[in-house]
């Protein structure tokens, strides 16, 4: 089958809204996790968990499916990207590896050591993941170096440079805010009292990295603000991304959790849709040469390909969105300290 609309620019929308999708919802787990250590009563650690319990094992789905998208709808990208980003790779799979045991295993002994043991890891695991994610992201936008034959031409120490460091310590900043405000959502009493003082420190945080942020991506990335020039329908997106963000603390200050929690989930959105637009039709800029940059056009998969996974997507994302729905449906709510499985 194929379709009357340009799928090489729907596959770079979808890929995008994939991993948009994956810093939502794991976002705000993450965040639960860099907290977990803020807390000292075993009691308070498990209600934490059982936040997040029934629901963080799907919200890494979104992170497998924005992989495979990319691996089916743009090769290049993905062989390109593994090449060069494979340290950094691997320490995110083992840190995805290590939350996963975590969560499952430090309740199934009552030794405190055991149990502070895995809450350590699952506490160092949510930061590395988080801020590999920022440093990631800082690295596409400013470019990566690429040889002629498409590999990586740099090392690794060169992922490491002071931008992509900022982009770091912002996602690490976003979703302890993120998670916080979750738990304000999730818990009661002196908890969630707690909580919410974790929510006000988390803004000030999240505010001061962001303003970092941008002022280094002025610096840093000029050609950014050069694209929404550009294409002035795109400043809609930094001012959709500020205005949410302004809105947590006017929610949290009248009692609306709910909606400062999708004011965060807006201002991801924003900021990486932002992004997307300043990059496109680059999905991995290269520093060694516009020429070798790889793009929605010159990197992606055939175009019977392209039509064959917009298939599987029209018939299959419906589903996946029904269950995303229906679990976050049933597991709504505080959760019950007297009914906790982690």
């Amino acid at each position: 089958m194929s379709y009357p609309f340009d799928m090489n620019l729907l596959w770079y929308v979808l890929v995008g809204i994939l991993f948009t999708g994956y810093a939502i919802l794991d976002g705000f787990d993450l965040g639960v996790g860099m907290h977990l250590l803020s807390v000292q009563k075993d009691l308070d650690r498990r209600i934490l968990l059982n936040a997040i319990g029934p629901v963080w094992d799907g919200n890494e789905v979104w992170l497998v499916v924005g992989g495979g998208a990319l691996f089916a709808a743009f090769p290049n990208v993905y062989a390109t990207a593994f090449s060069g980003f494979y340290l950094p790779f691997m320490l995110l799979l083992v840190a995805l590896i290590f939350r996963a045991v975590a969560i499952e295993f430090r309740s199934k002994e009552e030794s405190p050591r055991w149990r502070r043991g895995w809450d350590v890891s699952f506490c160092i695991a949510s930061y590395i993941i988080a801020g590999l994610m920022g440093v990631a992201l800082g690295n596409v936008v400013l470019g990566v170096p690429i040889a002629p034959d498409g590999e990586y031409a740099g090392a690794f120490f060169n992922l490491l440079n002071p931008y992509a460091l900022i982009c770091g310590g912002t996602a690490i900043a976003l979703f302890r805010m993120h998670g916080a405000i979750y738990l304000v959502m999730k818990t009661d009493g002196d908890l969630n009292t707690v909580a919410q003082k974790w929510v006000k420190s988390g803004i000030i945080g999240f505010g001061v990295a962001y303003g970092m942020l941008s002022i280094a991506t002025f610096v840093q990335a000029p050609w950014m603000a050069e694209r929404l020039r550009a294409n002035p329908w795109a400043i809609l997106l930094p001012l959709g991304a500020f205005l949410s963000i302004a809105n947590i603390p006017r929610e949290m200050s009248r009692g609306q959790t709910m909606r400062a929690f999708l004011s965060s989930a807006g201002a991801m959105a924003g900021m990486l849709a932002l992004v997307g637009a300043g990059l496109f039709p680059n999905l991995l800029p290269s520093s060694t040469g516009a020429e070798r940059s790889l793009t929605a056009y010159n990197s992606s998969a055939s175009l019977a390909t392209l039509n064959l996974m917009t298939t599987i997507t029209i018939i299959g994302l419906p589903f996946v969105l029904t269950y995303t729905i229906a679990i976050y449906t049933v597991f709504r709510g505080k959760v019950d300290p007297n009914h906790l499985h982690y």
